[in-house]
């Protein structure tokens, strides 16, 4: 019993990442000393393509981060979230490779971070702590092969609804998400004034309402009948790869 407390409170002293929390104690360990935690605000830039990836970034708590991808058009669209389930840059990457997307902090919080040269020494002590990481890039992958099929084949409507509660998962906030109606649709790669009488009809059927900067959600249940099954997907292959990484709501209520 002692022994299973012992872990516990050592497990929780780490920052608030799913990801570093999964580490055995022997493997953070070698992660530990070279970690720092910084705050960062919604919108800034972590990397744009063709930088140097030379620090990995673990969003903590409510903290997001999200992947844009520039377009010909001037445009950003943006293809997945990530929040205290996993980390963006030179997470499997063996070297300093140059970043192909534009990465900024979607909701602001506190970050882990630590310095790519440090986190490959410490994958070439440990086998377990390369494999770990080698999960969550095929969890990513995944993440981004349903990105491209819901892109493809569900509605604005059934995607607005995912998008807002894929970050509601992340944030751990069961009321409202701080999305503006810009930011929603960039996520959905369509124009302000389409994601906006979106919202108005999701309004109108009393399933959300709206506040400078915030989308307030009014019913959950409402939201997730709307929704395509592109979360529950991704959520299931993150159970089957690296149980307990995922943020779910029964994980967070027990």
């Amino acid at each position: 019993m002692d022994a299973r407390i012992g872990k516990a409170t050592e497990v929780e002293s780490r920052p608030a990442n799913n990801l570093l929390r999964r580490l055995s104690a022997a493997d953070y360990a070698l992660l530990g000393p070279h970690v720092t935690i910084e705050d960062a605000a919604a919108g800034q830039l972590l990397y744009n393509p063709g930088d140097d990836v030379q620090v990995a970034h673990f969003p903590c708590g409510p903290s997001l981060a999200t992947f844009l991808v520039p377009n010909e058009d001037g445009r950003d669209v943006e293809t997945i979230l990530v929040g205290r389930e996993g980390a963006v840059g030179g997470i499997v990457s063996e070297g300093f490779l140059p970043a192909y997307t534009r990465i900024c902090v979607k909701f602001g919080g506190p970050f882990a971070r630590i310095h790519v040269a440090k986190l490959e020494a410490a994958k070439l002590r440990s086998t377990s702590l390369r494999n770990i990481f080698a999960r969550y890039a095929d969890c990513m992958l995944a993440q981004i092969f349903q990105s491209t099929a819901c892109n493809a084949i569900h509605s604005i409507e059934q995607r607005t609804a995912k998008w807002i509660l894929a970050a509601m998962e992340r944030t751990g906030d069961e009321s409202s998400v701080p999305l503006t109606h810009e930011q929603l649709a960039t996520l959905l790669g369509v124009g302000r004034s389409y994601a906006s009488r979106v919202l108005q009809s999701f309004k109108a059927e009393q399933v959300l309402d709206t506040r400078r900067g915030a989308i307030l959600v009014r019913s959950r249940d409402g939201l997730k009948l709307r929704a395509c099954l592109c979360n529950d997907a991704v959520k299931m292959h993150f159970e089957e790869v690296l149980r307990g990484v995922y943020p779910t709501e029964e994980r967070e209520a027990g």
